[in-house]
């Protein structure tokens, strides 16, 4: 026979509800300890009947359960509330980093040319002496690449020009071969 749906409402017939009550609350408590035996698990249930009756159950001590979980709840609490030095630190290094943005796109700007028109002479001859500085540290790079390149075609011309002396060759012998030996139709 197929148990049906139960409906979640209040039993009317108190009889019937202190019976299920009872059943529950077993079954209930079975749970709860299958819970700390199968999985370790620290567990605590409290139960009160419709009439007061405290029921109670614990893997290790009601109270001990208790104080744990009353001392995790204000830890989250205390990692979860930021303090206002915090809010205050955050703040102070946003406004940092925003001022450190605004320099970076200002920068970005005069040496991209842009926005000219609102530059003092003294500031122009600042970003001219920058575009100065930065050709000197790229043309320094780009002659160190040149010079490693160079170096290294110098190491492989010998060998390149014996092999070119070796075709050359070979395509005269070829050549010389069939002139003096010409096969018959």
């Amino acid at each position: 026979m197929v148990r049906g749906k139960t409906q979640m409402k209040r039993i009317e017939n108190a009889t019937s509800r202190q019976v299920t009550f009872s059943k529950r609350r077993s079954g209930l408590f079975k749970k709860a300890f299958e819970l700390s035996v199968l999985c370790d698990a620290e567990v605590a249930l409290i139960i009160f009947s419709p009439g007061g009756k405290l029921y109670e159950f614990s893997s290790s001590s009601v109270n001990k359960t208790i104080q744990r979980y009353q001392k995790d709840v204000k830890n989250r609490a205390i990692k979860q509330k930021p303090t206002e030095e915090n809010i205050q630190n955050l703040r102070s290094e946003t406004a940092d980093l925003m001022r450190k943005i605004e320099l970076l796109e200002d920068s970005k700007r005069k040496l991209l040319g842009d926005d000219l028109d609102a530059r003092s002479m003294e500031e122009l001859e600042e970003i001219e002496e920058q575009l100065q500085q930065s050709l000197i540290s790229i043309r320094a790079r780009k002659e160190k690449i040149l010079a490693k390149q160079n170096k290294e075609l110098r190491r492989k011309l010998p060998w390149t020009v014996a092999f070119n002396l070796v075709l050359i060759l070979s395509e005269f012998i070829i050549n010389l071969s069939f002139t003096h030996y010409s096969l018959p139709i």
